[in-house]
């Protein structure tokens, strides 16, 4: 055999052996189902509304939008409210600024005309804020990476249902203190008491299956199971782990009744049939997104959505989906 002919053999055996699909994440995680406060700190001030102002909705009428995210007044960037009120005090002409904002992530510009009220204050029309705060279940921990995932679905602002472009964030500690139950067309909500100062990592990302970020807080390696495949979930009894009263995570029984591996985010439909579960909430709640799921000792999912006409029903989405999103 010739050389080059060796040579071509060793190339080809060498790709042959290689893995073609290297995944980042470690075939172990810790299952979460603890109950976490969520802050969130916007890229730019989010415009959420509108107010007249001398019966004129001047805010509107400059062209912006609910959902624009305000990155610059004239040549001064703004993250903050009160960054905004500052540059505007120290920016304003005529009584007039230009506004740079993003728009789809495009970056647009528009000149806003402010009016003074009687108390010497520039008023702008707009309804704007620039932090959200929520409630939410951590959904694992990679104790390979130290990256965590919670809730399973974005965050979106409840004014405009855009999606929050995020600067920064946090996850701290939160019990619950009460709970609104489900009833048929009403979803219910844990009541939750928040412990800012006791933080558990930050967020980097806010993406379509969950947020992310690096858990910094004290976890015992010991507790990982195995990630399950969305192969392995069957249309069978599973459990999920969550939080209903302070801040133990308790498991409780569900059943798989469906399994899609086409939809995006909605791939395993469930209905609760833990009667004690179901007497303290009636069903699925607020604040139960991201509640693992578990089935034969693996960590298959997490809890995305309840059905609102049916609130023993809902929706997960594959770990796997979370796991290759949140460690890219």
């Amino acid at each position: 055999m010739k050389k080059h002919h060796i040579l071509h053999f060793l190339i080809t055996l060498a790709v042959l052996l290689y893995p073609s699909t290297i995944f980042a994440y470690s075939n172990k995680i810790i299952p979460g189902g603890e109950n976490i406060g969520i802050e969130l700190n916007s890229k730019g001030v989010l415009v959420v509304g509108f107010y007249k102002v001398n019966n004129e909705y001047i805010g509107s009428n400059s062209g912006l939008q609910l959902g624009d995210r305000i990155t610059k007044i004239n040549s001064t960037e703004v993250n903050t409210i009160n960054q905004m009120v500052e540059a505007i005090n120290k920016e304003v002409q005529n009584n007039k600024v230009v506004l740079t904002f993003l728009r789809d992530n495009e970056e647009k510009q528009t000149e806003l005309t402010l009016v003074k009220d009687q108390n010497d204050v520039y008023k702008t029309g707009l309804f704007v804020k620039d932090q959200i705060t929520g409630v939410g279940t951590l959904t694992y921990i990679d104790p390979g990476t130290q990256i965590y995932g919670a809730l399973g679905h974005e965050i979106v602002d409840k004014n405009t249902l855009t999606k929050i472009e995020i600067k920064d964030g946090k996850i701290f500690k939160s019990e619950v203190v009460g709970i609104d139950k489900s009833e048929r067309g009403s979803p219910g909500e844990k009541t939750a008491q928040f412990f800012k100062d006791e933080i558990y990592g930050n967020i980097k990302e806010n993406e379509s299956s969950g947020i992310f970020g690096t858990y910094g807080s004290k976890f015992d390696e010991n507790d990982a199971i195995e990630v399950g495949d969305p192969d392995d979930v069957q249309v069978k009894e599973a459990t999920i782990r969550t939080v209903i009263h302070d801040h133990t995570v308790e498991e409780f029984k569900i059943n798989i009744l469906k399994v899609d591996k086409e939809n995006e985010t909605k791939n395993i439909l469930f209905e609760i049939t833990d009667e004690r579960l179901l007497k303290e909430t009636g069903g699925i709640i607020q604040g139960m997104s991201g509640s693992p799921i578990i089935q034969d000792g693996k960590l298959i999912g997490a809890v995305t959505h309840v059905i609102v006409n049916d609130a023993k029903k809902g929706y997960g989405i594959f770990i796997t989906t979370m796991l290759e999103e949140g460690e890219n």
